[in-house]
């Protein structure tokens, strides 16, 4: 791995360090040496500055830096201060097998020095046996200098690993929750849309009625003032149940969803408001209650899409399907002059979104037998 290309304050502190050290055992061991030759005492000293030079370079060449040092320390005692620090650097910024290699080379290097200068104080077996020892010694603290380095690198990558996992996982909930939100702001737009748009469309056709039929007999007033009436309760009572789900969203227990049994309830309400409805259907009975569900929905916007676009005129419903097929809905109604009622298209989206959660598909368009609204739900 190679060293950086600028040394930091930390780099200076170490390498003048190690330097200062290497430079100390060389002085101490030099006035020591005085019973030897002028040339062998100048080319140890040679040897010592050499060695401490080196050490500024160990970090980009620490193999090459510590091998030179281990055998210039094989005959130079001053030297083997250095090479002792570079073995020590060795083993803390390199892998075992490499700093087994080199130390290798330094045991094999331990004995040339005792028997090429016999120490009159020390057997050369004592002096080797005190080289293995601290070349040994060295290796290990440098090995676990660097074995401490990397758990402390490993936590701290785990810990970084970590925040991030938890800043992900942050990200995915609030996107998840936007997600829920958007879904459940979408579920009661439907819901006050489905529910709405129909009590509110009974609402103008029983009001436009009374506007334009100025001949009408009381008896006539009577039955349409009721069924306002009535049909402004049932909308009033839905506008409180949709306030109640952004309360609490939790099912009414007192008014159930509708589903596919309560169809006759829907055509009544549009025959009471001049609509001649017909109605073919063979579903057999025990429709799935999310299928049955979705399928009230799409007669209730196609009737009141009638209302809006063909006043008066004749309405086609045909419910068809059983277990083992699918659930065909049509509702079909000619073309006429539409009431001026806000929100037109939005019903539309919000059923195809509603039959695509049951797994179904939706077509609507105007045909030859005019404006026709089809729809597939399985069973």
């Amino acid at each position: 791995m190679p060293a950086p290309s600028r040394r930091g304050n930390r780099d200076w502190l170490v390498d003048g360090a190690f330097f200062a050290l290497a430079a100390g055992y060389a002085l101490v061991y030099r006035t020591q040496l005085t019973d030897l030759p002028h040339w062998l005492l100048l080319a140890d000293q040679l040897a010592a500055a050499l060695g401490c030079a080196l050490l500024w370079a160990r970090k980009r060449h620490p193999v090459l830096v510590t091998a030179v040092l281990g055998v210039l320390g094989a005959v130079s005692l001053p030297v083997q201060g250095a090479a002792t620090l570079a073995l020590f650097s060795l083993a803390v910024h390199r892998p075992p097998r490499v700093v087994a290699a080199v130390g290798a080379l330094a045991l094999l290097t331990a004995p040339v020095y005792p028997l090429l200068r016999v120490d009159p104080e020390l057997a050369p077996v004592e002096s080797v046996v005190l080289s293995v020892v601290l070349y040994a010694g060295v290796t290990g603290w440098g090995a676990s200098v660097r074995a401490h380095r990397q758990l402390v690198d490993s936590l701290r990558e785990r810990a970084e690993q970590a925040e991030r996992q938890a800043r992900e996982r942050a990200e995915r909930e609030h996107e998840r929750a936007q997600a829920a939100a958007r879904a459940e702001r979408e579920r009661i737009a439907r819901e006050v849309h489905d529910v709405l748009a129909h009590r509110l469309s009974l609402l103008s056709v029983y009001a436009g009625a009374l506007e334009y039929r100025a001949d009408a007999d009381r008896a006539q007033v009577a039955r349409a003032a009721a069924v306002i009436r009535e049909t402004s309760h049932l909308a009033l009572q839905d506008v409180r149940e949709v306030i109640g789900v952004l309360r609490a969203p939790v099912e009414s227990p007192d008014r159930p969803a509708p589903v596919l049994d309560a169809v006759g309830e829907l055509v009544e309400q549009s025959r009471l408001a001049g609509a001649r409805v017909v109605v073919e259907d063979s579903v057999a009975p025990g429709a799935p209650e999310a299928v049955g569900r979705a399928a009230y929905r799409v007669v209730q916007e196609g009737l009141t899409n009638a209302r809006k676009h063909a006043p008066g005129q004749d309405v086609l419903v045909r419910l068809s399907g059983g277990p083992g097929a699918d659930l065909v809905v049509e509702v079909h109604n000619p073309l006429g002059t539409a009431l001026s009622v806000p929100g037109a298209g939005a019903g539309l989206t919000g059923l195809a979104e509603r039959v695509a959660l049951v797994g179904g598909e939706l077509e609507h368009g105007v045909g030859a037998r005019g404006h026709r609204l089809w729809a597939r739900l399985p069973w």
